[in-house]
């Protein structure tokens, strides 16, 4: 892929993940304001294949500086950390997270070219409609995190 062409993906994908602004109803003042920030802490066993699994998925990271047994990785807003937990057995795992986009069409469309297979670990699951109103896809890594990634619809 040329560079022209990875810079226009690059720039859907972040278009896909930008963050809407939060409206409250008057008076609420449980709403979060647009700079507050939840970001999961995943379990991984080896820093080193999360990172070439997640890269694949278009985010950028790899191991903290500091301490190379936990990571972070990002893609637009969305920000994902990662601890080592070397006795991890993924079938047992029940660790995830969810991701809400604007448009989940492109970045499931991104995704998907990473290959992932539909089955097993890791896989990504089919884009659908779901019965409670959101459009939403699945992934899961290596290590039996699931992803649920979705927008209102």
């Amino acid at each position: 892929m040329n560079k022209s062409r990875v810079g226009q993906k690059q720039a859907s994908i972040d278009i896909a993940f930008r963050v809407g602004s939060v409206r409250s109803k008057k008076g609420d003042s449980t709403v979060m304001e647009a700079h507050d920030l939840a970001i999961p802490i995943l379990p991984c066993r080896s820093v080193a294949v999360t990172t070439e699994f997640y890269r694949k998925l278009g985010f950028e990271g790899g191991a903290h500086e500091f301490n190379r047994e936990y990571a972070i990785f990002r893609q637009g807003p969305v920000e994902l950390h990662f601890f080592t937990h070397s006795e991890l057995v993924p079938a047992e795992s029940f660790a995830g997270c969810y991701i809400r986009v604007r448009d989940v069409q492109s970045v499931f469309e991104a995704w998907s070219a990473s290959g992932l297979p539909g089955t097993g670990r890791p896989r990504m699951d089919r884009l659908e409609d779901k019965p409670w109103g959101l459009k939403e896809f699945a992934v899961v890594d290596p290590d039996g995190n699931l992803l649920r990634i979705g927008q209102v619809i």
